[in-house]
Order: C-alpha cells, then structure tokens, then sequence
C-alpha cells in the first residue's frame, strides 16, 4: 500500500467507498471493483456488472467487506492508465458504469446558459462570439446565478432577450420549468481514467465539460457520485440545436471517471452541493494552459430535482442512469489569435477535479482516430456467459 496520496484520488480516499470497472487481461473481460487499503478488490462474484452492484440491497456491506481476488495496487493501476506505454497485463480502468443509460442535463448554469445562446446567435462561428458575449453581458449581465428556473424573474428575463432578438431554444430549458434532459451516450460507450477523448472530425470549434455525474441505480436513488466530461462541440450544436445528437455522442466523447464514489456518513448530496470542480487544460503542440474553478453552489436546479425530472412515473430506467449535472464552466480564453475564444488542438490533456472525487484525466483526438467501439452490451453478454461454470 502506497504511503503518498495520489492526486487522481479523494482527498480523503483512506475513508472513501470508491466503486470502478477494469479490464482483467486475464480472463478478457471487464470486472466490477472496490478500491480497500489501497488494492483493487474484483467484486464480480458478488455482482457481475456495475448496474447489479449499485441495485444491490447489500451495496455498503459489499463495498466494505465482500471478499474477492486482489488485482493490485490502485496506484500502480492509475499510475499505469497514464503511461506512455501501459503495462497490458495491469488491470485497466474503464467507465466505472456498463449497462445504465448515459444522461446529461444541460443549461444547468448561467454562464452556460449565456455561452448556448452566444453560440445560437453566432450560428456556431466562433470568430462572433467575442463581441456577441460583449453585446449581451453589456445589456443582460452576466450574473443570472440567482434566477431560479420557472420563476415570475425567469419569465421576464426571458423576455428580455427575446426584446432584444437573442431568443434562443437554451432560453426555455434554462429559464423555463422543465430541464434538458439528453442522452449524451449509449451504454457501454464512455471511456474512462486514462483513455483518449474523441472530437467529431467536422468540429473546429470545441471544449471540455467539466461536470458532477450521479449514479442512480433503478429505483431512482443516487447512490453515488463520480466525475464526468461531456465534450462539446460548439460549432455544430451551435448551428442548429436538433444537431445536438452529432454534437454530443461521438466515439470516445464521453469520459467518466475514474470511480463512483458511494454516499455515506462521509460523503452526501449535501457534499456534491457544495462541490468545487477544476478543470486544467495542457496543450501538447502549443505549451498552452487554461484552468478554472466552479462551485456546484452556483447550480439553478438542485441535482435531485434533475433526477426526478430524468426519471419517475413518466420514464423509467431498469438499469439505472449516469446523469451528468451540466457544466459549470465554459472556456473563453483566446487560444492563438485575439478575440478566437478557446477551442482544442489535438494532444491536449484534460484533468477534472475535485477534492472528494479525485481527478479525471483524458488526452483529446479525433474520434475517428481513438479506438473503435467495439465491446457492447452483446460482447459484454458472452463474456459473462464464458465464465459460468
């Protein structure tokens, strides 16, 4: 056991119930994982996916006590996911979820919000962008954090940017009383701590999201939290809104990770509430660096009313859901030339972080370029299947 904190894990991660996935060389196939003393404890005799562990009705007790093969150190396995070369036969950490739908809500906050409807009225040009941002904070504000969705103020400043032509369809979901609520992957899709991120091939204008992701099992309980990147891509969700599926669900545009950290005496909704998030951006070809910090206090909706509006007697989800909470930050820093805004050169590398969830660390190409999608629910299926008895 590593007596040196690793920085990719809580800050507290000696108390922490930390839940993941890896792929066992081995036996060719992946296996749910509980983070104990510093080992990785195979916990698949006990669940064989992720969505049964989390349904469990014994889940704290298996967590912290259910027995299991070890499969090593979780900082060697971290450690390794970083590597330019990785060892092959070291466990692999993958999305610490399989089954459960990926949901994501967007406009959540006010400065996303404002970015939406910049993006909506630049068509998704991003050399417009500088002065539209300008144009509506000299009018507007940008300080929207203390409207509260559905309210009598939503409403009328909600009028107020339709008065001044800045309608935008992001104005109902983040003003209005009802949410956007997307699928922002298909299960078995994201990749997790370690792994590339994939950008659409026609995307020149775009950027991370950093966000607080639930895992809600299929009673529509959240049971745990980890962290997530809803990579963006401005210029085509920016052109027309019913774009937003080739927008957001891409190869690899999906990254959450690195584990589900399970609510406890230690850690509560009340934590993600006040949750601070980081993000650092580090380019390969360029020494570029943009960093930021956003506080989940800045949130419009409270993260359980997203999940009732994600799920109850309207929609259910039998395998339960990752439900991203929306971003709190929207890089603007000009990358390159004056007034360009901030978008993503390839090689660059995207940690997200927060003290009581660790840190999520992915390295950005094309998502024609990162390896395929190739293990689904079928291949997870006969893998299963091969380990019977």
């Amino acid at each position: 056991m590593s007596q040196v904190h690793d920085p990719h894990l809580p800050t507290d991660a000696g108390r922490a119930l930390l839940l993941g996935r890896v792929w066992r060389a081995d036996t060719g196939g992946p296996a749910p994982v509980v983070v104990r003393r510093g080992e990785l404890v195979d916990l698949s005799a006990h669940a064989a996916t992720m969505t049964e562990l989390l349904d469990h009705a014994e889940l704290q007790h298996i967590a912290r006590h259910a027995p299991g093969p070890l499969l090593g150190s979780v900082d060697a396995v971290l450690t390794n996911a970083l590597a330019a070369t990785p060892t092959p036969t070291l466990p692999r950490l993958l999305a610490p979820c399989d089954l459960q739908a990926i949901k994501a809500c967007g406009v959540t906050f006010a400065v996303s919000l404002l970015e939406r409807v910049i993006e909506a009225q630049a068509g998704g040009d991003a050399a417009r962008a500088h002065a539209l941002r300008e144009q509506l904070q000299s009018t507007l504000g940008d300080d929207l954090s203390a409207i509260r969705p559905g309210s009598a103020a939503a409403q009328r400043l909600k009028a107020e940017f339709v008065a001044r032509g800045a309608w935008s369809p992001y104005l109902e979901v983040g003003l209005g009383p009802d949410a956007e609520v997307f699928t922002k992957a298909q299960p078995m899709s994201a990749v997790g701590f370690g792994a590339a991120v994939g950008l659409h091939p026609d995307s020149q204008w775009n950027n991370p999201e950093p966000e607080v992701v639930l895992a809600v099992n299929s009673r529509a309980e959240a049971v745990g939290a980890t962290l997530g990147n809803d990579v963006n891509l401005r210029d085509i969700e920016g052109r027309s809104a019913l774009l937003l599926g080739k927008a957001k669900d891409n190869n690899a545009s999906c990254a959450i990770g690195p584990f589900i950290r399970l609510f406890d005496e230690h850690f509560t909704l009340d934590t993600v509430r006040r949750a601070e998030v980081s993000l650092r951006i580090e380019g390969a070809d360029d020494g570029f660096v943009l960093e930021g910090l956003s506080r989940m206090q800045a949130i419009s909706r409270d993260p359980l009313e997203l999940v009732a509006q994600a799920c109850g007697p309207h929609h259910q989800y039998p395998d339960g859901f990752m439900l991203f909470l929306g971003t709190m930050f929207s890089p603007i820093q000009d990358r390159g030339a004056p007034g360009a805004g901030f978008t993503h050169h390839l090689g660059d590398r995207v940690t997200i972080a927060s003290p009581t969830l660790g840190a999520l660390v992915n390295t950005v190409q094309r998502s024609d370029t990162v390896p395929p999608w190739t293990y689904g629910v079928g291949a997870l299926l006969k893998h299963l299947r091969s380990r019977r008895p």
